[in-house]
């Protein structure tokens, strides 16, 4: 995709986007609420007309060819948008129906088994933890067997195991063909990704794996824990060439991006015995929110 461009009411909700995602990869898409992530991956799909730029989508013009993406993408969205007082089975022939699947039952079953579903077929959708109910709108999504899934935060309110099992079946459906695009706000998620594209405010800030964002970001960052970590933290903030401090638990990570700049402003702090510093890696975390701080506001 090159050159993305969309505006809603003179507000350009998405400027310049150019993103490239290998067939069977699992490409995370990260920013804060409102930077483009959404509107992105609906003008990827086919589901909006982008104002400018061109591209296209498992080989398919994303303008002249939108009909054809579409109905070979599975869409889940942020919200369970399943009918809860349906079984899951139900749903599940619903939607079947709703698409004019031929061999609906088979179809309906064989979703039901990919996704651990089978034992819960007749129980209520509106009865189930968040975890089930997206194991619910995932089978919905693989029903017509997509080459391309879209998940739009889709473990949000979703406990840890949950979480985790989503995400090793998500790392199945790769491994198997199916490309997919999502957007998440978890950085431990973010790291599980083949490749990650981080939008804020419409732009495209950085592409890449996890190791090349981090590496191209050229953050300096060490971890001090001790006592006072408060009182510290206010301190180093009014340094000029401490670019960012960040409470993490019992320890603080302060970073820069000038290595030797930063060691000059940290030299006083790293000879009190009060305090134990440790150069450390910075995390994806650190990057993001440098690159936050720094990307121009609309």
């Amino acid at each position: 995709m090159r050159g993305l461009t969309k505006s809603f009411n003179g507000l350009r909700a998405v400027d310049d986007v150019s993103i490239t995602v290998q067939r069977g990869d699992i490409c995370g898409f990260l920013g804060p609420n409102g930077s483009g992530k959404t509107t992105t991956i609906r003008m990827l799909c086919g589901l909006l007309t982008p104002d400018a730029g061109s591209g296209t989508c498992l080989g398919y013009d994303i303008v002249r060819d939108a009909v054809q993406i579409k109905r070979r993408v599975g869409y889940m969205t942020q919200r369970f948008s399943l009918y809860e007082d349906l079984s899951i089975a139900e749903n599940l022939n619903f939607i079947a129906r709703v698409y004019g699947m031929s061999e609906r039952k088979r179809l309906v079953q064989q979703a039901l088994e990919r996704l651990g579903l089978a034992d819960r077929r007749n129980q209520l959708a509106g009865t189930l933890s968040g975890g089930w109910k997206q194991r619910v709108a995932l089978a919905a999504c693989l029903l017509h067997d997509p080459q391309l899934l879209l998940l739009d935060e889709p473990t949000a309110g979703v406990d840890p195991k949950a979480r985790r099992e989503f995400w090793d079946t998500i790392h199945d459906l790769a491994a198997s063909g199916i490309t997919v695009l999502v957007s998440t706000h978890y950085m431990d998620e973010a790291e599980r990704c083949h490749t990650l594209a981080y939008i804020a405010y419409g732009k495209l800030l950085a592409t890449g794996t996890a190791e090349e964002v981090v590496a191209r970001s050229k953050l300096v960052t060490w971890s001090v824990s001790g006592a006072g970590l408060y009182e510290l933290a206010q301190e180093l903030r009014a340094q000029r060439d401490v670019a960012m401090v960040v409470p993490f638990g019992s320890t603080l990570h302060v970073s820069g991006t000038d290595e030797q700049a930063l060691a000059q402003a940290l030299a006083a702090y790293q000879s009190r015995a009060d305090l134990e510093w440790r150069r450390i890696e910075p995390g994806l975390e650190d990057v993001f929110i440098r690159m936050m701080e720094g990307a121009p506001a609309r």
